[in-house]
């Protein structure tokens, strides 16, 4: 069985053990055509004068960042159906991390019953204003917030990811895993991932780099919006040393974003 066979059944089965938004209850819920994986990237990966792709200020929406800020990359928009690779940071500053959970107080937040499509919107408090005028407020300590390294990356491949991509580092503590999503964004990507391999030639802490396919936003908002569930949870900043793209590891299991 194909590894994206296999991701497809364990889709499936996750969609089929819990009711849809829209459906009644008890209903059988239909299966998406497509998904994708909701997550979030940084400069370590994404930023203007990166040195794979050069990318300048206005092909990263640089000259219009702003807490909120939801548009299409200017680069992944003229791209579409273009294979690029990207960075994904060092250990202790990584660049992709996966969205293991959506806070209620997201869901609360309106204005859709969808706490992922209102962070992707965004609602009050989740980039947009609220009724005290504080974009951000529920966009810190975020639980799982989850630093992907080698095996993570790994185990998207083949999978199609819709990332929020923040003009500045993402902050994460351990212990318990948490991050601060607050600060400007250059807006959304989206793209397969093709293929993972080593980088070479830098630091021994640097992550693998990743080619992938750039997809366009705007024609896959149809898509269903999952979180990498069982996305590898790094011990602490440093380790573990998790750098070299991995042949073997457990299959990715994605969940129905609530």
């Amino acid at each position: 069985m194909s590894k994206k066979l296999s991701v497809y059944i364990l889709l499936i089965f996750n969609l089929l053990g819990s009711c849809m938004p829209g459906t009644e209850d008890g209903d059988l819920s239909p299966v998406y055509d497509d998904y994708l994986v909701l997550m979030v990237i940084d400069e370590s990966s994404i930023d203007n004068g990166d040195e794979l792709n050069g990318f300048s200020e206005t092909d990263v929406n640089d000259q219009i960042a702003a807490v909120g800020q939801r548009s299409q990359l200017k680069f992944f928009k003229d791209k579409v159906g273009t294979t690029i690779d990207l960075n994904t940071g060092q250990v202790g500053d990584e660049g992709w991390f996966a969205l293991k959970n959506i806070p209620n107080r997201w869901v609360n937040a309106g204005p859709t019953d969808s706490g992922a499509k209102n962070y992707l919107t965004p609602g009050p408090g989740l980039g947009a204003p609220n009724i005290d005028n504080d974009r951000e407020v529920l966009l810190d300590e975020i639980p799982l917030v989850t630093p992907l390294r080698a095996t993570g990356l790994s185990m998207l491949v083949g999978s199609k990811v819709l990332a929020v991509v923040y003009d500045g580092d993402i902050s994460v503590n351990y212990s318990p895993l948490e991050g601060n999503l607050q600060g400007a964004n250059l807006g959304l990507v989206a793209f397969e991932v093709i293929e993972i391999k080593p980088k070479t030639g830098g630091s021994n802490l640097d992550l693998p780099i990743v080619t992938v396919k750039i997809l366009n936003v705007e024609s896959i908002n149809q898509f269903g919006i999952v979180l990498f569930s069982n996305a590898p949870e790094p011990q602490s900043a440093s380790l573990p040393v998790d750098t070299n793209p991995s042949i073997s590891f457990n299959m990715p299991v994605f969940v129905l974003a609530n």
